[in-house]
Parts: structure tokens; sequence; C-alpha cells
């Protein structure tokens, strides 16, 4: 028999256990506060960064390291080669597992990838880590999924849309934060501070989200895991349909700013590599503001959204396409193609995700690989017709991409149905 004393003991105990399960969310609802969404997307920029840290400083690594041109080249391929084998391969695994601990076993690796390539004194080495770094970057779109999972239904696109814009301004920074740091302190300060940033994150990852278990009723083996993801774009039409969306925007996104930096580089500007990457500040803006674009996906909004933002893109080439002589051109060209991007891509990633949120990693993990083919082809096209035919060729591309994606979506608006988590009688696919 408990003393009165020893019995207000376990009580208290009792109590302090129960805060701890609800703080971490078990045993009660998990409440999605602002703060977190806010920690999940810093997390998300952090992560994608590391993608793109290396292309400011491939000139400076080949010279240190003793790499050959196409050697040095190959490190943007094989970490852009590593995340879309992430994509597949790893990011389903959120669907079947405890995410929390997903999240924070990845974002440990990839901090000790990143510590790998900030160490490296031979060329194989630097290319294994940068392979890894890519491999691992996909936490992404894990952290994205489960953020996606924590809201409420009806504050899933404004949430979606505030973790998205961490996304797209750490892809916008990053070349920014890399060549400042590499003129600061080298470029191995980069990767070692990103390494910090990322153990740091996934600590406090670990203490503030909660344990989210989606093992489903009858568990996928891994091999069936991946099928599924086939057969859900099989199955699935606005699965597909927004797919093609997302390689039509994100190959002009890549057209743009895989070039931007060669009319700049030339007369009548000759700007230095700092001051281009800081363009990617104003493109900031674009992100910042197109969260506007999840709240009007929660309000069922999402077709309209769509086809304006496809407008949006298509006319930001006409600005564009005046850049060697103006760069306010440049600026209001790169605000508009910014924002328009990102409406599509928040609205894209909302409503495949409502389709079957019990497989919303898989849905994502896939949708995400037509990103990144979208992305190669932008950039691979656009660069190669530089060369040939200059800066408005660029551009003509570019709206071709954009102007595929509007003709796409007025075709499409109406024959394809709306997720079944959409059932408010205003709302639109």
């Amino acid at each position: 028999m408990l003393m009165p004393g020893n019995r207000e003991a376990v009580t208290r105990r009792t109590e302090a256990r129960r805060a701890r399960r609800a703080r971490r969310g078990e045993g009660s609802a998990f409440v999605l506060s602002r703060g977190v969404v806010v920690l999940l997307a810093v997390a998300c920029g952090t992560s994608v960064a590391n993608v793109y840290f290396s292309q400011p400083l491939l000139v400076t690594i080949g010279h240190e390291l003793a790499m050959s041109p196409a050697l040095v080249g190959s490190v943007v391929t094989l970490t852009h080669v590593g995340y879309g084998l992430g994509l597949f391969f790893l990011v389903p695994l959120g669907d079947v597992a405890d995410r929390r601990r997903l999240i924070v076993a990845q974002l440990l690796l990839l901090a000790m990838a990143l510590t790998v390539v900030a160490a490296a004194h031979t060329a194989a080495i630097l290319l294994a880590g940068m392979a890894a770094t890519g491999l691992l970057a996909v936490v992404t779109q894990t952290l994205v999924a489960f953020a996606a999972s924590l809201a409420p239904a009806a504050e899933r696109g404004r949430v979606v849309g505030l973790v998205t814009s961490g996304v797209v301004i750490g892809i916008l920074l990053a070349r920014t934060a890399s060549g400042l740091m590499a003129d600061l302190a080298g470029w191995r300060s980069i990767y070692l501070a990103s390494a910090s940033l990322t153990t740091a994150l996934a600590l406090v990852l670990y203490r503030v989200l909660p344990r989210h278990s989606a093992t489903p009723p009858t568990p996928l083996r891994y091999a069936q895991l991946l099928r599924s993801t086939i057969t859900l774009f099989a199955r699935e039409q606005l699965l597909r349909l927004r797919a093609l969306f997302g390689l039509l925007i994100f190959a002009a996104f890549s057209t743009l700013w895989s070039s931007v930096a060669l009319p700049l580089s030339e007369a009548p500007y000759f700007l230095p590599h700092s001051a281009i990457g800081a363009l990617g500040l104003i493109g900031v803006a674009g992100a910042l503001a197109a969260t506007v674009a999840g709240r009007l996906n929660d309000r069922g909004l999402s077709r309209r959204t769509t086809g304006i933002a496809l407008a949006l893109l298509a006319a930001s080439w006409l600005p564009l396409a005046f850049t060697r002589s103006s760069l306010w051109a440049l600026v209001v060209g790169v605000i508009l193609l910014d924002l328009a991007v990102q409406a599509v891509h928040v609205t894209n990633q909302t409503l495949i995700y409502a389709l079957h949120p019990d497989a919303g990693s898989r849905l994502i993990g896939g949708y995400m690989v037509f990103y990144s083919i979208g992305s190669a082809t932008g950039a691979i096209a656009a660069t190669s017709l530089y060369t040939v035919a200059g800066w408005g060729a660029v551009c003509a591309l570019g709206a071709t991409f954009s102007c595929l994606g509007l003709v796409l979506w007025a075709f499409t608006r109406h024959s394809t149905p709306a997720p079944a988590a959409k059932v408010t009688p205003h709302s639109e696919a």
C-alpha cells in the first residue's frame, strides 16, 4: 500500500510522463504550431541547399584537387544522380516507417556525408561524398510529406506552402552562401558549416517532432513499396497530370537559373560571381509571396491558382528577354517566374497528397522524380542553346516550356477529378 507522500510522488511522475508524451505527440493529438512549420521549412531549405553548394565552387575545387574539367563537371552530375535515386529508393520509406526517426537518421547521415566532402583530399573521396550528399538530401521530401500529414486538412495547403517556400529559398540562396563562404574561409567551410547545422537540426527535430508511425494495416515489403509507387502513377490521373506540370515548370525554372549567369558576366555588365549569386535574393521575394497559393488551395481554388500561375510563368519571359538592356526587366522577370513556379509546385503537392495520405511519401517522391527530369532537361538545353543562339533563344525555350504547361492546363482543367479529400462544393483540381 502506498503512503500518501509516495502516492503524490507517483502521481507527479505519471503526469510528467504524460506531459512528455503530449509534447512528442504520443497519446494525444499533435498540434502543428507555426514555429514547428518554420523549423521544418528551415530543415528543408538547409537539406536541399547541399545539392547546389558546389556549382559556384567547381573551378576552385578542380584546381585544389587537380581534377580535369570533365571530372570536376561530374561533381554536379553525381550529386543530382544521387538525389534522383534517393527520390525513388528512400523517400517511399516514409510510408512504412516512423518518419521522425527516419528524418533524424537521414539528417545525421547527411551530416556525415558533408563532413566527408569537407575533408576530401582526392577526387574519388570527393565524388563519393557528393553522391551520398545528393542521395541523403532527399530528406527534404520526407519533411514535406511529414508536414502535410501533421497539418489539418483545412490548413494543409498553407502548411505545404510555407514548408515548400523553405525548399525554394534554400535552392536560390545556396549558390550565394557557398560563394561568400568560399571567399571568406575556403570552399570546404560551407560543407563544414552545413554539417554542423544539419546535426543541430537533427537533434532539435528529434525533440520537437512527434512519433509518427505510418505503418499500414498490411505492412509492405520494400520491393512492394517501390512497385506501388509505379502503380499509383498508373492508377491516378491527377498524379500523372500534376507530375507533368511539375516537369514543365521546373524545366522553365532551370532554363533561367542555369544560364542567367552567362549574359550577366558578359558585356555590358561584366558582373562578378558574388553579384550574380545575389540575384537569388530577388528570387526569394517571389518564393515568399507564393505562400498565398497554399491558402488559395485550402479554399478549393487550386485549378484557378494553377491557371493564373502558368499564365504568369509564360508572361515572365517577356521582361526576361530584355535582360541585356535592363537589369530592372530581369528583376521583374525573376520575381514573376519564381512566384509562378512556387504557386504551381505548392498546388501540385497539396493535391497529390490528398489523393492517398497514407501513401504521401510515395506520391511526393514519385512526383519529384519528374521535377528532377524537368530540371535536368532545362539546364542541359539552356546552356547548349545559349552557346549556339544566344540569350534570346534561351528565353524562347523557357517560354515554350511555360506555354506548354498553360496549354496542358487549358485542355485538362475540366477533365481531371478532384482528390477524394476535397469534399467542399467549391473545390477544384
